[in-house]
């Protein structure tokens, strides 16, 4: 058998490298080889390579520190607005969008310890195929976390993966957790009976309750002012006692990271343009991305400089290399 012509680096450095056009035949183009390396290689390589987290947990394991820092987990959904028959595509909510619309749905585990964000996750929701819910992969790559020796400060995660379930699943490992909660949902502050969350008296933004299903938990209300409608306003629940303003709001700030690493994605790592239609290289194309990610990330680091500062970098040196001998001129003419 042949040696490959393309390694998982080569794509890696290349989705770093590309500002926007991702394909096969770009990145063939764009090869130091070129002519040498045709398109087929970049799409055989993600056809072989085995899709999942195993990789890119073996190239993060020196990054982060197991016995502290806190675990954040969100998902997002990558655009393919013109991929209708891309395996993995289904109609999911986004927030970038505030609607519902076609593209694939990630959800990603990231470790931080409030300098560096790393994330040691992911999985695809696809549940017509593999029967899984949101809520079973966030508690499988809890229990993966947990295998692999981490003992978070804490876990934080939005409103929508607060299930019972999920909760009980941390009080068990006696894991500390500051996660957002439905202003529906129900608890009890006085042994009067449970009402909405929204229905309490709100002198304080914290308060001890009852939470219905659970036990009994301090509830933290915070006023955004820079957003609007229901956003404003925003509960969270926690399972450690009396922290301070200061502590609220370092994990609310905290929380954000993951936000921030979906932009990363998405705007440095190229992570939504690929467009091939099988489910194995899709999936192998997002693991190739994040570890993308992880690079610029390790870089902005150690270096200060931004990933948008880092991604710049290589556009301008090519276009000072181009400037150095530019090719289309407009020579005199000679009529």
């Amino acid at each position: 058998m042949n040696p490959a012509k393309c390694s998982s680096e080569d794509y890696i450095q290349w989705l770093i490298a590309s500002p926007k056009v991702i394909s096969a035949t770009e990145a063939a183009k764009s090869s130091p080889r070129n002519g040498l390396v045709a398109h087929d290689a970049y799409t055989r390589l993600l056809g072989r390579l085995e899709p999942g987290s195993e990789t890119l947990w073996t190239e993060v394991e020196p990054f982060v520190d197991k016995s502290g820092g806190w675990l954040i987990i969100d998902d997002t959904t990558l655009d393919k607005p013109y991929g209708p028959h891309i395996e993995l595509v289904t109609r999911h909510w986004s927030g970038k969008h505030r609607a519902v619309v076609d593209g694939i749905n990630l959800i990603s585990l990231l470790w931080t310890d409030g300098d560096i964000a790393i994330p040691i996750d992911w999985r695809v929701f696809d549940k017509p195929n593999d029967g899984l819910t949101k809520n079973d992969h966030l508690r499988q790559m809890l229990q993966t976390a947990r295998q692999r020796g981490f003992t978070p400060t804490a876990v934080l995660w939005d409103s929508w993966y607060s299930a019972l379930d999920n909760l009980k699943l941390l009080r068990e490992w006696e894991w500390n957790f500051f996660v957002g909660l439905k202003s529906n949902r129900q608890v009890n502050p006085d042994g009067e009976g449970n009402r909405a969350v929204t229905e309490l008296s709100w002198e304080s933004n914290r308060q001890h309750v009852h939470l219905k299903g659970f036990g009994w938990v301090d509830v933290h209300r915070r006023v955004d002012p820079r957003s609007k409608g229901e956003d404003k306003v925003r509960f969270f629940v926690s399972n450690q006692p009396n922290l301070l303003p200061s502590e609220v709001q370092q994990r609310h700030e905290l929380a954000t990271q993951i936000e921030q690493y979906h932009r990363g994605i998405k705007q440095e790592c190229n992570i939504e343009r690929c467009q091939v239609r099988k489910a194995r290289k899709q999936r192998n194309h997002i693991g190739l991305a994040i570890r993308a990610f992880v690079r610029l990330e390790v870089h902005r680091y150690r270096t200060g400089r931004s990933r948008f500062q880092i991604k710049a970098d290589i556009v301008r040196e090519a276009i000072r290399h181009y400037l150095a001998n530019p090719i289309y001129r407009l020579e005199p003419s000679t009529a």
